[in-house]
């Protein structure tokens, strides 16, 4: 449906007596239509009869239902973008030139399309010629310093073909009828697409893919076949270590664990005094062992842990979160609420660094440890900036409440799970666990909050963050197209929140090298279960 919808949408225009009238009209980058040398408009100088105001309505959603279109369809992206960068590179006058022959191929189609079969075929062949004169022109013209004077020689010709055209297709109210129903019928069209775009991303996101199955079914087996003396990792007092830097990681996926595993030792200026801690569910938790006792993160530490070995979690932790039409496992998943029982999960740290499995370390963390906290709870990054409203605290609850209006401010910056350093002393002291239970409570009786743990997370630390600098945690590149190379690089860890997670086929190319590199993609397992980089 590549621009049919503008194209039919400018024949209103044309078929009303307003073919250069609607040059001046905004069009969907913000432009205006531009003047034919000269300064005058069609072949006798006239402007003609205005736009009503109905019909530029109905040539606007047109436009804006064009735009939406070429956004779902990915054929010609690059190739428009190519010339939109040569266009801009050219001078003014050359710009408005171009533009104008853009104006001009729009309109020649949109009468091209509308033309009767049983109408004038010397016009058709007419048009047909003008168009394909008119694309050439723009191709060579497009980032040169001047227009060359055979192109505006064809600009004039189109001019008198379309005058001709307007003469053949003087019929305003048929034609307005037929951008009716065309605009209705593309509207539902576009509607349709859009949806069916929505769930095959949501299908993707939701979806390992077929390696990461192969993997894990592999992994369990073989560590089934091994005996159970072999099922344990070197015995080391972890708990009682507080000399040693304690990373947790609560996660169901092994390659992303690894990730997160291997980045962080490789990172790390003394990786021997690194402890880490990783809590998966039941399910995956065979898989994770096996994988990190044939994969060890030497020099440090490990342990794996799962959720059914703690006893004091609510009977029913493991489903409790699962919300009525909410799939998405982000939103869902019992890991994610782990988080607010950390003190329970280590009882005898007193610091602990939480990393969530789609992060990548960059640089050596060990600084954390000495930040002084200032009596709060949790350092982390904000993710807001002056003027950006989207990171407020109200874009997450609902102020409509008393519960919630009296107690917190819509304005408050949000700040980002992610990467984030604890103080578990100080919320024991603080009691923020019970904080939580309430709070949670409190989400079940009333929806005033959306889904997920962060919304949740915001409340039970409100004035317990300790703001940290952002080049500790760099957000996005799980959506953010536009992150640049020096931001990543001074990065201590990158997080790819969102959508498009660094395993997934979909996620964002330009990103993909700072998490693959940390895997080994010789690895047996891997080669196995057709695992590539």
């Amino acid at each position: 449906m590549r621009a049919a919808v503008a194209l039919r949408a400018l024949l209103i225009a044309t078929a009303c007596g307003l073919v250069f009238a609607l040059l001046n009209l905004p069009l969907p980058d913000g432009r205006a239509g531009s003047t034919p040398p000269g300064g005058e408009r069609g072949a006798g100088g006239g402007g003609g009869p205005r736009l009503s105001v109905v019909e530029q309505g109905l040539i606007r959603e047109a436009r804006r239902l064009n735009t939406v279109a070429e956004e779902r369809d990915g054929q010609s992206d690059e190739s428009a973008a190519e010339e939109d960068e040569r266009i801009s590179k050219s001078p003014p006058d050359t710009k408005e030139k171009i533009w104008m022959m853009q104006d001009q191929l729009i309109m020649a189609k949109a009468y091209l399309h509308f033309a009767s079969p049983q109408g004038s075929a010397h016009l058709v062949r007419e048009l047909k010629l003008r168009i394909k004169e008119i694309e050439r022109a723009i191709s060579h013209s497009s980032g040169g310093s001047h227009i060359p004077g055979s192109a505006l020689q064809k600009m004039k010709a189109m001019e008198q073909t379309l005058s001709k055209a307007q003469r053949t297709y003087p019929r305003c109210s048929q034609m307005t009828s037929k951008l009716r129903a065309m605009t209705h019928n593309s509207e539902e069209l576009v509607r349709a697409h859009q949806s069916e775009s929505s769930f095959l991303e949501q299908v993707a996101v939701r979806t390992l893919p077929k390696g990461h199955h192969c993997l894990a079914m592999r992994l369990t087996t073989e560590y089934f076949s091994l005996d159970p003396k072999e099922r344990e990792f070197p015995k080391r007092d972890s708990r009682q270590l507080d000399g040693y830097y304690h990373y947790a990681i609560f996660s169901d996926n092994v390659l992303a664990s690894a990730v997160v595993v291997n980045s962080t030792i490789t990172a790390s200026k003394d990786p021997g005094r690194i402890m880490l801690h990783i809590v998966t569910d039941a399910l995956n938790y065979p898989a994770m062992m096996m994988w990190f006792l044939t994969n060890p993160p030497t020099p440090a530490a490990i342990e794996v842990e799962s959720l059914d070995d703690f006893k004091w979690l609510p009977g029913d932790f493991s489903s409790r979160f699962k919300l009525k039409g909410v799939r998405d496992p982000r939103y869902t998943s019992a890991l994610n609420h782990l988080r607010f029982y950390l003190p329970e999960v280590f009882p005898s740290l007193s610091k602990v660094l939480l990393l969530d499995h789609d992060v990548v370390v960059q640089k050596d963390l060990s600084e954390l440890w000495g930040i002084d906290m200032k009596g709060k709870v949790i350092g982390a990054v904000e993710t807001c900036t002056s003027g950006e409203g989207y990171h407020r605290l109200d874009s997450l609850v609902d102020f409509s409440n008393p519960t919630i209006v009296n107690k917190f401010d819509a304005k408050a910056c949000i700040f980002a799970f992610g990467m984030n350093i604890f103080d578990l002393n100080e919320w024991r002291k603080q009691g923020l666990t019970a904080t939580y239970h309430k709070w949670f409570q409190v989400g079940k009786r009333l929806r005033l909050w959306k889904a997920g743990s962060q919304p949740l997370g915001q409340l039970v630390f409100y004035n317990q963050t300790l703001p940290l600098n952002r080049r500790w945690h760099v957000l996005g590149l799980g959506h953010d197209f536009s992150i640049g190379r020096d931001e990543l690089e001074s990065a201590y860890v990158i997080h790819y929140s969102g959508k498009f997670k660094p395993w997934l086929e979909i996620s964002i190319p330009k990103y993909r090298d700072n998490w693959n590199r940390h895997l080994n993609y010789d690895n047996a397992y891997l080669q196995q279960c057709n695992i590539h980089g």
